[in-house]
């Protein structure tokens, strides 16, 4: 039985004093199927005096999937779509050749306080899906699967897994599930995808007989049993198929860096005819940063 790869986080600011945790990319591993990058944010408390909100920037050649514990997201895109975000629904959006959104404190909230706590990832698409149409989709929490698997209480937010499946439609095959487990219980987490790998939200897990800690990713390459602490756990579970290396930047994903070149161009243009127009209503932007590099 091999040991697990281990990746820790290393804190973003989004703005506005908005910590996030990010897993990937790392190092170690650009990508765990077709995830290549995973931001755990929260919990934090939100304020009215708060503003966290992120302006409308641009994405291609990626979906995005965000995911939340607690609180709300409202999100709006070039597309048309105003959708908020709300705990147990999976929001998934089709860059493609591209689209600009934004994240922003709904309007009914700005005079509340309450806690944001979610996962937001992207996902590379298929070569030769990568510059496909633009789309938004939201899947209510009442649509998604939820089994009970040996002591395991598990919604299957994305693909097939334990009898049960997701009606998020997906262009390669994707696993994304979120696990709860009672205190000091014992769950076998069977390869459900090619590739996988857990990620603790909440409480103490061991693997096998090694302990995980909380924020950490382990990449798995076997079948593990996981242990679950005095106080039980919350963890996910991603994977899927792999679907090679990427160029990563600023928020353009591609196998071609003049691609993402030309995306770089395009936002500093405004070019609405390269799908990079704007969120209707809308008078910001996120300016395109200085380069730095590919992760």
């Amino acid at each position: 039985m091999s040991a697990p790869l281990l990746l820790t986080a290393h804190t973003k600011d989004l703005g506005g004093g908005f910590m996030v945790r990010r897993l990937l990319p790392a190092g170690q591993r650009q990508a765990v199927g077709p995830f290549v990058f995973f931001d755990h944010m929260g919990p934090v408390t939100v304020t009215p005096a708060d503003n966290h909100d992120v302006r409308p920037h641009p994405h291609i050649g990626l979906a995005t999937l965000t995911y939340l514990f607690e609180g709300v997201i409202l999100h709006r895109d070039n597309l048309g779509y105003t959708q908020r975000i709300e705990p147990g629904a999976i929001n998934w959006m089709t860059a493609g050749s591209g689209i600009v959104h934004s994240e922003r404190k709904p309007e009914s909230e700005r005079n509340s306080t309450y806690v944001n706590h979610g996962l937001q990832l992207w996902l590379a698409l298929p070569q030769a899906e990568q510059e496909v149409k633009a789309s938004f989709t939201h899947t209510p929490a009442h649509a998604i699967p939820e089994v009970r698997d040996g002591v395991a209480r598990v919604r299957v937010l994305v693909g097939q897994a334990l009898g049960a499946e997701s009606p998020v439609a997906t262009l390669s095959p994707t696993l994304y599930l979120d696990v709860q487990l009672p205190a000091g219980s014992e769950w076998t987490l069977r390869m459900l995808a090619e590739e996988q790998a857990v990620y603790v939200v909440q409480g103490e897990v061991h693997i096998d007989t090694q302990a995980l800690a909380p924020h950490t990713m382990a990449v798995l390459a076997d079948a593990a049993v996981l242990t679950a602490g005095p106080e039980g756990a919350r963890l996910v579970v991603i994977g899927g198929q792999p679907l090679g290396r990427r160029f990563i930047w600023w928020n353009f994903v591609s196998t071609s860096r003049e691609r993402i070149e030309q995306a770089a161009r395009d936002w500093t243009a405004g070019d609405a005819s390269a799908g990079m127009g704007q969120v209707p209503g809308e008078t910001e932007r996120i300016p395109l940063p200085e380069p730095k590099g590919n992760a």
